[in-house]
Formats: structure tokens, C-alpha cells, sequence
């Protein structure tokens, strides 16, 4: 069966500015995800908060990544209901999981997931991420873990997501994947970005066989400050210095998802 399309004009006259640059930022983050390989098919999810309000933009169930655009994002409200007409609906794990962050996290207004092959490997040692690389530390500096509890369908299980989480951006769900969550859509890509790149490391380090150097927790300890100083972000997260070249990346590819 195939699906319908959505006309961006129709979309874009129905919301606001704000709303709209959201959708066209978020349409661009699943682009990246895409383009670095991320993707699960059609079965991971990113969302973003509808600015003003408690509501949320997530894809299109059915859609790859690299198809998704600013119009073809769905509006859903906390309860995961559709606020506007689409064909599409949502992944109901994805809402799970999004809509626990979202309900709590007031100062979170993107969460990404993930199922790749080195964060799930990751993922999967009891150990989850050691303190082996520069991108490694400044993961730690925010990292929490959730114990897996099969597929996210079971709404209980949004209270021990959020009580795992707390306050931190990084959250590494054990034998499943990879979950960022910030204060704009950039910085939440480059969270993924260095979390990913921390587990590809170390998969490659564990299968070189040799014995790994850890890094003191002197050097742990400053990880957050340093971040800041080399991203030019009093926050750490430095999104906004890399997002423009992202676009413009993308935009010398396929400048389709602002439609």
C-alpha cells in the first residue's frame, strides 16, 4: 500500500513560523540520521517539541528517514493523539518512550533513539560505556541507564524511564540502543553524534585485543567544562556551531526535506 502525500503548502499555512522552522530543523535531523547510517529502517524515532506548547512532531510510521519531511512530520498531543490530518500514524514504542521524556524533561526539546549495531553492542556489556576516548568522557559526564523491559509498549514502564534519566542528556537503554535529549534539535544531534562515535570506538578497541588505557576521573571530572570551552557553548553541547554545516551538507544533497 502506498502512501499519501502531504502537501507542504497545505501543512505550512495551517501553523505557526515557529512550528514550521521546528518541523524543517527536526525533517533535517532524520535526514543526518540517514546519511550517518543510523537508521533502523523505519523503526527509531526523533522527536521534537511543537514550540509554546506540551505537544510533540515524531515521523511517520512507515517512512524511511531519508523520505521524511517538514510537512510529513505527525502533531500528537501527550496522549498520543493526532492534532492535525495525516495519513500516517506513529510508532507506538516511539510514543512511549518520547512522550515519558516529554512529559517531565520541561527543559528537553528533542529526544533522539537509535538501534545501531555499536550502541546496542554497547548497550549489551554490563559495563556500558568506559572511559576509553575523548568522545567516550564527555558522554559520561552525562550518562544514565535503563534496564531492558522488551519492546516500549507498556506505559508503566514510562516511570522507571523517567527515574532512570533524571537530569541527564545521554540515557543508554540497556540491549536496545541510544537516546539523546536536549535543549534544541542541533545540540541533540551532536549528543548522538559523540555517543555514537564513543561506542564505535569501543567496539573497535574491545576487538583489537589489546588492553585498553582508561581515562583518570580527574579528567572526568572537568569533561563538562572542557566541552563547553571547545564548542563556544556555556551549556556544553555546541549543536548551533555544527548545525549550519550540516544543512548545508544536506542542502548539496537533496534540499527536499524542507518541503
Amino acid at each position: 500500500m502506498s502512501l499519501a502525500p502531504v502537501a507542504s503548502l497545505h501543512v505550512r499555512d495551517q501553523v505557526s513560523a515557529a512550528e514550521w522552522q521546528t518541523r524543517v530543523d527536526l525533517a533535517a535531523c532524520y535526514r543526518l540520521v540517514a546519511m550517518y547510517g543510523w537508521d533502523d529502517l523505519i523503526f527509531t524515532h526523533i522527536s521534537a517539541k511543537v514550540p509554546g506548547t506540551d505537544d510533540f512532531l515524531i515521523n511517520p510510521y512507515g517512512l524511511m528517514f531519508h523520505e521524511i519531511t517538514a510537512s510529513s512530520l505527525v502533531k500528537v498531543d501527550q496522549a498520543g493523539n493526532k492534532l492535525m490530518d495525516s495519513p500516517y500514524e506513529i510508532n507506538p514504542a516511539g510514543y512511549t518512550i518520547h512522550s515519558a521524556i516529554h512529559e517531565v524533561r520541561h527543559d528537553v526539546t528533542c529526544v533522539l533513539h537509535t538501534h545501531t549495531a555499536a550502541g546496542v553492542a554497547v548497550a549489551a556489556q554490563q559495563q556500558g560505556v568506559l572511559p576509553i576516548s575523548q568522545q567516550s568522557i564527555f558522554v559520561l559526564s552525562s550518562l544514565a541507564y535503563h534496564a531492558y523491559e522488551g519492546v516500549a509498549l507498556n506505559p508503566e514502564e514510562k516511570v522507571r524511564l523517567q527515574a532512570d534519566l533524571g537530569q541527564s542528556n545521554f540515557l543508554m537503554l540497556h540491549n536496545h540502543g541510544l537516546l539523546t535529549c536536549g535543549s534544541t534539535i542541533a545540540d541533540t544531534f551532536l549528543m548522538m553524534f559523540i555517543f555514537q562515535r564513543a561506542c564505535d570506538i569501543q567496539v573497535l578497541a574491545q576487538q583489537g585485543g589489546a588492553q585498553l588505557i582508561p581515562i583518570g576521573p580527574q579528567i572526568l571530572a572537568g569533561a563538562k567544562a572542557m566541552a563547553a570551552a571547545v564548542t563556544k557553548s556555556a551549556q556544553g553541547m555546541g549543536g548551533a556551531l555544527a548545525w549550519p554545516a550540516l544543512l548545508r551538507t544536506l542542502d548539496s544533497r537533496d534540499p527536499g526535506y524542507k518541503n
